[in-house]
């Protein structure tokens, strides 16, 4: 499956980041003043402590696992791993040019941060907005924050549109996505990835039978969130 192990080195980097930045502080206490150093020497233990919490935690946030993907028509599965808080109709003018319907995943910093392909399609659309770094818990935050639309051509069914906004959080504030426009991604590809909290929206033509409620947990690439008869 494309991109698989990306979440995984994006963990080791900023592990090592962070094993530097220990370092750096170590030699720095030490060349500047032996004083200095003798006091970070009764911090040592604690920072390595807290170092190594940070590795288990980075480990276990980037972590990526395999989505079993379902089979079958014409359907639309979650992009992203989280709970379900919205399920409405907007308006949405850049991709899909008017009234849709919209999912909307929130997540947490304990769910997978790795978003899917929600149908097989190719990346009709990309555009990345600036902006700002609200809690990604309130509902409206894709109108302030920092994100990035994913236009889809769907193969199936064909001539349909489907959006993915990926919207950056209070914690989370980098979008790293994996696709470009003119790539092509299988249903369950693994197409971005976002850092810690954060939300997802799914943009949908009015036609599309909703089988997804608010309050609803969701894996992406597996749970199956709408569907075209």
């Amino acid at each position: 499956m494309k991109h698989s192990g990306k979440a995984a080195l994006a963990a080791l980097r900023l592990i090592a980041w962070t094993a530097a930045g220990l370092l750096v502080l170590l030699g720095g206490a030490w060349a500047a003043k032996w004083i200095a150093f003798a006091i970070l020497h009764y911090l040592l233990w604690p920072l390595v402590a807290l170092w190594g919490l940070f590795v288990v935690f980075a480990l276990y946030f980037f972590r990526d696992p395999d989505p079993l993907v379902p089979t079958g028509p014409n359907l639309v599965l979650a992009p992203a791993h989280g709970k379900v808080d919205v399920v409405d109709e907007t308006t949405e003018g850049e991709f899909m040019g008017g009234a849709c319907r919209r999912v909307s995943i929130f997540l947490s910093v304990l769910d997978v941060h790795v978003q899917h392909a929600p149908v097989a399609a190719r990346v009709a659309f990309f555009k990345h907005t600036p902006g700002q770094y609200l809690n990604a818990m309130k509902t409206d935050s894709a109108r302030f924050n920092e994100n990035v639309l994913i236009g889809l051509d769907c193969a199936e069914p064909r001539g349909e549109k489907i959006g993915v906004r990926l919207i950056a959080g209070l914690i989370a504030r980098r979008i790293v996505p994996w696709v470009r426009e003119g790539d092509v991604a299988q249903r369950g590809d693994r197409i971005s990835l976002i850092q810690f909290g954060s939300r997802v929206e799914v943009y949908l033509p009015p036609r599309a039978r909703i089988k997804t409620k608010p309050g609803d947990r969701v894996l992406g690439g597996e749970t199956v969130i709408a569907a075209f008869d």
